[in-house]
């Protein structure tokens, strides 16, 4: 009785020092989730202005003026920008979006060839363990300072789809919506045109075409189409990749704080479970002495 009880307390004391750590990490994931969150909110709606501009260049412009905006006949290989993160314990963060990558991945295999382009670890170690290739594999640094630390990143992309090794480029990534909710999304980046938007894209491009309707929906280029679209289009990639970065960043941040407090409840529910467990073990030992007692005063007395 008395080695379970000393089990019991020692249980008690790894769990309460357990529920220490996921507290402070919560407390810790709780700062980077508002800081997180405020960039990603700063900037969210310059990236969709920016982007309703490209939608509005690529409905009116001829895609032959630039090769972002061409799209192949035949698309044999496509590459795929994952954004993951460094470490876990965030909950199911990382297993939903390598879960949504390879459910693309399993629509587009059989008719095309894929390689990974991975920023953060855990995107890079999942792509490795399920058989992919991974040709490049960027390091994700843990506070996001500016834009111009996504340009190796969009470069690499841009370099790959303007060389002609991709015909097709998609970016998989988590988007924040609430602390409580985060939603994986898989958006085409390259080429820029309207073949492959998704069901918002198709609203918000219908919504473009009715404010055109009244305003007349003309376009002009200074000095001209060809400068504008090879200045413009590279920058709006580099934005576009910067947001969804912002994004993911949030999602982490806030998926890591709820598995935290998940975590610190669970601890507080098992401190209850070993504390009655305890209670009744010391209380069955003190019957069992009381006992042992009156049996050998009896003893002692006949």
């Amino acid at each position: 009785m008395a080695l379970a009880i000393r089990k019991i307390k020692r249980q008690i004391r790894s769990v309460k020092n357990t529920q220490k750590i996921t507290k402070a990490m919560e407390m810790v994931s709780a700062s980077k989730m508002r800081k997180a969150v405020s960039a990603a909110l700063l900037s969210r709606e310059y990236s969709e202005t920016a982007w309703k501009a490209v939608l509005r260049v690529a409905q009116k412009s001829d895609p032959t003026l630039h090769p972002l905006l061409n799209q192949s006949k035949e698309i044999r290989k496509i590459g795929i920008l994952l954004l993951s993160s460094n470490r876990g314990l965030c909950g199911a963060f990382n297993q939903q979006i390598i879960k949504k990558a390879l459910s693309f991945v399993a629509a587009q295999a059989p008719t095309a060839e894929l390689e990974f382009i991975t920023y953060g670890r855990k995107g890079a170690s999942a792509s490795i363990k399920n058989g992919f290739k991974v040709v490049a594999d960027f390091l994700k640094s843990e506070v996001l300072a500016d834009l111009s630390e996504m340009r190796l990143l969009s470069q690499a992309v841009l370099d790959g789809f303007l060389n002609q090794k991709y015909d097709r480029v998609v970016l998989v990534f988590t988007d924040f919506i609430s602390p409580l909710k985060q939603k994986p999304v898989i958006r085409q980046l390259l080429p820029l045109n309207l073949t492959a938007i998704n069901e918002e894209e198709k609203k918000l491009l219908k919504e473009i075409q009715e404010q055109d309707l009244i305003t007349g929906g003309e376009y002009l280029f200074e000095p001209s189409a060809d400068f504008v679209l090879r200045t413009f289009l590279p920058r709006l990639l580099e934005l576009q990749i910067y947001q969804a970065v912002l994004e993911s960043n949030a999602s982490e941040h806030s998926s890591r704080m709820l598995a935290m407090r998940n975590a610190s409840e669970a601890a507080g529910s098992l401190l209850d479970d070993l504390t009655l467990g305890f209670n009744k073990a010391r209380q069955a030992s003190i019957t069992q002495e009381i006992n042992e007692i009156s049996v050998s005063k009896a003893v002692l007395e006949n």
